[in-house]
């Protein structure tokens, strides 16, 4: 069969649709690219307060003083933890909540309007909320545990406590995004699979390995990227709750990345470790996907 050429309005001349285009890739260019592009440049510079005008090229420094600094290594491991435990929880209450919901229950818009809350408060509001909730000797959490008989707890005082009130925090904000992609996904999953699992008499955890995550694969696993991309770039709640204290307890890297640009003003060493947290972001991105075959039943 002969190929079908697309066809064009008569008399439009060729180059129109790039005239057309063009304030959107101008837009881009100016929002994205350049950003993008000079933030780079940056990191081969030597660029802080002293000589913000006066800057110059330093080559690859600011990366091997990155690469070769301890606490970098430190900081990157409690990145990882910090992403690991929180979007094992989002997807855990999430999906969990999104299989309650997707059954008939009395009250369900009110109870589904209740749990998308924590995602439709602004963050800044919920972290703040939190942070006073954690205050030792006031806070609610604190107040609470005097009530039912248990000793109160350091939650801002001590490393492993604040570590604990920042997962604590921001699990809280992110279980509904999770669990509003997975009821969309379960939604979607005909009923009369699960109709035929039961007349073979399977089990409700065989349904649900053999039938709902299969199914769900393919709108969890970008979920699930956007949510380890979001999470291990969560200044917010650091810097909300924390400060990344007690000392640098609960910094992670991006919060790191902010102390050294707005608190020590080192640009050029903000710009290059920014720059080391997009390739680390990028190289995971790639692989999980491609490792997961997230995208397999989509296209």
């Amino acid at each position: 069969m002969a190929r079908k050429e697309p066809t064009r309005t008569p008399g439009a001349p060729w180059w129109l649709p790039y005239v057309y285009s063009a304030p959107a890739m101008l837009l881009l260019g100016l929002m994205v690219v350049y950003p993008l592009g000079y933030g780079l440049y940056l990191g081969f510079t030597n660029m802080s307060l002293q000589n913000f005008f006066h800057f110059r090229f330093i080559g690859l420094r600011n990366f091997v003083a990155i690469l070769t600094d301890p606490e970098f290594y430190s900081v990157l491991w409690r990145t990882v933890a910090w992403t690991a435990v929180n979007v094992f929880f989002h997807v855990t209450i999430g999906l969990w909540l999104a299989i309650l919901l997707n059954r008939k229950l009395p009250g369900q818009p009110v109870f589904r309007t209740l749990l998308v809350l924590p995602w439709a408060i602004p963050q800044y509001i919920a972290a703040l909320s939190w942070k006073t909730m954690f205050q030792y000797d006031f806070g609610a959490i604190n107040l609470f545990l005097k009530a039912i008989g248990l000793p109160p707890a350091p939650w801002l005082s001590e490393p492993n406590w604040a570590f604990a009130a920042v997962i604590i925090t921001n699990v809280w904000l992110g279980f509904p995004f999770m669990m509003m992609v997975s009821l969309g996904g379960l939604q979607s999953i005909p009923r009369e699979l699960y109709e035929a699992a039961d007349v073979d008499g399977a089990s409700a955890w065989s349904k649900f390995r053999e039938i709902t995550l299969p199914l769900l694969r393919p709108v969890l696993i970008p979920a699930v990227t956007l949510g380890i991309v979001w999470t291990f770039n969560m200044v917010n709640v650091i810097y909300l709750v924390t400060g990344g204290g007690p000392g640098n307890s609960t910094d992670i890297l991006v919060s790191y990345v902010y102390k050294a640009a707005f608190d020590f003003a080192r640009y050029g060493y903000a710009a290059a470790f920014s720059t080391v947290i997009f390739l680390i972001l990028l190289a995971f991105g790639v692989n999980f996907v491609r490792a997961s075959r997230g995208t397999e039943g989509v296209y």
